[in-house]
């Protein structure tokens, strides 16, 4: 089956650059649905104006780029609507400042793109997806690297998509005392599997070869992981897993 992307842009010459940058940057089967405002993108969703998509939202997209300035609103809009949608959402802009750029993450951006990036820039970014790594421009790494070197830890929502940005003193802490969780936030055996791997060292696109699935299949469990785990990076990941034996 094909994975599914939304593409969320009001310009049909970026709207193209962008479905090219998609289509180069991984080998699965791709359908992209394409998008030139809010409401045609919500009703490819499935939602409307203000309606939270769920996880149960049937058939859903993967992968969602989202411009932020659009005829009938702002990207940020969509983000928070999309808070519960099991898709990687990815911000494409051409905005790199602060008053962009932390709202975005803020309301669930799991990257954030610039689009006056080189083509060959941009699909080496999109493709971290499948390393656990979340897609940034160089530009706007740089800007968070500086950001969290200030001592500033107030970017939300990056590290809750089940990528890895950054294994640092201000995440979470890691829960020591995990006994007998409740049956909803115990891990499938699947899960298990997948964490095991990670523990290794597996990037995802391994894991999904070794496991015969889809990457974003790996990447779905890995976001139940860290959620049922309490975690929010792969080394907290890891430590649970070797108090738990796994490794």
């Amino acid at each position: 089956m094909a994975v599914k992307v939304l593409i969320v842009e009001d310009n049909p010459v970026a709207r193209a650059f962008l479905c090219r940058v998609v289509r180069e940057s991984f080998s699965d089967a791709i359908t992209i649905s394409e998008a030139g405002d809010l409401e045609t993108a919500r009703r490819h969703i499935g939602i409307q104006s203000g309606q939270r998509a769920t996880a149960s939202t049937p058939d859903p997209f993967k992968l969602v780029l989202v411009d932020l300035e659009l005829p009938d609103g702002n990207g940020l809009e969509l983000l928070t609507e999309l808070g519960q949608y099991p898709a990687t959402k990815i911000v494409t802009t051409l905005y790199s400042d602060d008053d962009h750029l932390f709202p975005a993450l803020q309301c669930g951006a799991d990257g954030y793109l610039l689009k006056e990036d080189r083509f060959e820039v941009l699909v080496e970014e999109l493709q971290k997806i499948v390393r656990g790594q979340p897609p940034l421009s160089p530009a706007i790494a740089r800007r968070l690297l500086s950001h969290f070197r200030l001592g500033d830890s107030g970017v939300g929502g990056l590290t809750d998509s089940g990528f890895s940005p950054l294994d640092s003193p201000t995440s979470r802490p890691i829960p020591l005392d995990r006994r007998d969780p409740p049956d909803h936030e115990r891990l499938t055996p699947r899960e298990t599997e997948v964490l095991t791997y990670l523990s290794k060292g597996f990037t995802i696109k391994e894991i999904a070869s070794l496991m015969g699935i889809k990457w974003f299949t790996v990447n779905d469990h890995i976001k139940s992981i860290y959620k049922k785990l309490n975690v929010s990076s792969r080394a907290e990941a890891a430590v649970l897993a070797s108090k738990q034996g796994l490794v």
